[in-house]
């Protein structure tokens, strides 16, 4: 594969949400310390930083069921390189009552006035005109949001629910300063991403982000393009999207998400999905397709189901999505998600794109040694981690597993309980992939209480953060020692 994919050498990666870093306010952002990361990775040896979807979430926080493919997080937009610029003025930090989001809200207005005020506006207007094919939506989105008390789109009322022009002229005109305040913030966005990208680049560092296969429901981009979607005539989702029990989930996942109107996709060659990859290209250096299994088949559930145990498998038309997408970018640098219920025909579809798969070493133990999970039946081109967003930490992950897994792990790895999670890493560095990747927990040994995200439970989640003094002084030259080890510096 061409360089900047995930298997040109041998490589390693840590998995780090940028909300995950220390600093900022209420969440870690694109500021000092987040450069820091990339200087303590640097230092490890390690080459590709993987992060979750950068999306603007919802309150839950997840950035898979997200208000925007394109979009960015403005909670992720740090205040220091404002203040640098001149746009913002120093003050005492967030008031009494005043939680870190509020604060970093005021303050981004604040920064707004200050950039009109510097009246150097020259990148500003090239970026609208850039990104003018979904950010127009996306702000006009978190307009009317903001004007009905951030109700979802599908209960607006009618004539904006539906985009009759003559409503979102007057939303325009009345709300024309909500309007240009979402653009500001997407602007500063991906000024700041593109500058600490560019930072990890120079240090040797690819960034690895992840495209969710599915839209969130109340989205700007369900709401703007209805066509591309299986709605009825007021909006609402004929099926839904999840998966059948597994691992996870006695009666499956009932994600909620709408499912795309394949056919009127197909008829347009699949622009909608050509923008999407467009957007992300600029992002990432690499792409993991979260659900990818869901291109050869989804999982379609009735809209009105309790669980997800009631779906049926449909055909997808994942072969011509990628053939377009190859036409349109040339070299895909794709990874795909290929865990849970893969069939033949799921794995045809990977290998013909030439697409590495991911194996995950929790998934690995328990059974027998056909186990396609252990490291001795991995392949080059793949992708190992000890465990994933998902998962619990490694550490946590011993607690729940019943004694016979245990002993298996401990058998396997010829290690004991005080020697992990490390031996589990070991072992990731240690296979044929050519990407190994390790959660920041497992590098740090953290427990249970320290796991990103459980599926299925629906508080709680993307809010976990490390502390530098959690980073043991010796801890980048031990981790250096190990890549070099396995040949993955």
């Amino acid at each position: 594969m061409s360089q900047g994919s995930a298997a040109e050498r041998r490589r390693a990666g840590l998995l780090l949400h940028p909300t995950s870093l220390p600093g900022g306010y209420e969440n870690g952002d694109f500021g000092p310390e987040a450069y820091r990361f990339v200087e303590f990775m640097a230092a490890c040896g390690f080459t590709v930083w993987q992060t979750l979807p950068l999306a603007p979430p919802h309150d839950d926080l997840s950035p898979y069921s997200a208000q925007s493919v394109h979009a960015g997080n403005p909670r992720l937009i740090a205040l220091e390189p404002l203040l640098e610029a001149g746009w913002l003025q120093p003050d005492g930090g967030p008031q009494a009552g005043e939680d870190g989001w509020s604060y970093r809200q005021r303050r981004l207005i604040e920064a707004r006035h200050g950039f009109q005020n510097a009246g150097n506006r020259g990148e500003y207007n090239d970026f609208l005109a850039q990104r003018q094919r979904w950010l127009d939506d996306y702000a006009l989105f978190q307009a009317i949001r903001a004007a009905h008390k951030q109700t979802a789109w599908f209960d607006w009322p009618r004539e904006l629910r539906d985009r009759h022009s003559n409503a979102l002229a007057a939303i325009r005109r009345q709300f024309g300063d909500t309007i240009a305040q979402c653009q500001f913030e997407q602007f500063l966005f991906y000024r700041q991403w593109a500058a600490l990208k560019q930072y990890a680049n120079q240090h040797g560092i690819l960034i690895f982000g992840d495209i969710p296969l599915f839209v969130g429901y109340d989205s700007a981009d369900v709401w703007a393009r209805r066509d591309c979607f299986l709605l009825d005539s007021q909006g609402n989702p004929e099926v839904v999207a999840g998966v059948p029990p597994d691992y996870f989930s006695a009666t499956g996942q009932l994600w909620g998400n709408p499912h795309y109107a394949w056919e009127a996709m197909r008829a347009d060659g699949f622009q909608w999905w050509k923008e999407r990859i467009r957007t992300q290209l600029t992002q990432f250096d690499l792409l993991r397709i979260d659900h990818f299994r869901g291109l050869e088949s989804y999982w379609e559930i009735p809209a009105t189901a309790k669980t997800a145990v009631s779906g049926q498998w449909r055909k997808a038309p994942g072969d011509e999505l990628f053939q377009a997408l190859r036409a349109e970018f040339g070299h895909l640098p794709l990874v795909a998600e290929d865990l849970g219920i893969i069939t033949p025909a799921v794995d045809a579809l990977r290998e013909k794109h030439g697409l590495p798969g991911m194996k995950v070493l929790h998934f690995a133990f328990g059974g027998d040694a056909e186990n396609l999970y252990l490291p001795h039946n991995h392949t080059v081109n793949s992708v190992i981690y000890t465990g994933t967003h998902d998962n619990n930490t490694t550490l946590g992950w011993l607690e729940e597993v019943d004694e016979r897994t245990r002993n298996h792990i401990f058998d396997y790895l010829g290690s004991s309980p005080k020697q992990m999670p490390e031996s589990l890493v070991r072992a990731a560095f240690a296979s044929v992939a050519q990407l190994a990747v390790v959660p920041m927990q497992d590098v740090l040994a953290l427990g249970g209480a320290d796991r990103m995200n459980q599926p299925g439970v629906a508080k709680g989640n993307w809010r976990w953060r490390f502390r530098w003094d959690q980073v043991k002084p010796d801890l980048a030259g031990h981790y250096r020692h190990l890549l070099t080890l396995y040949g993955r510096v």
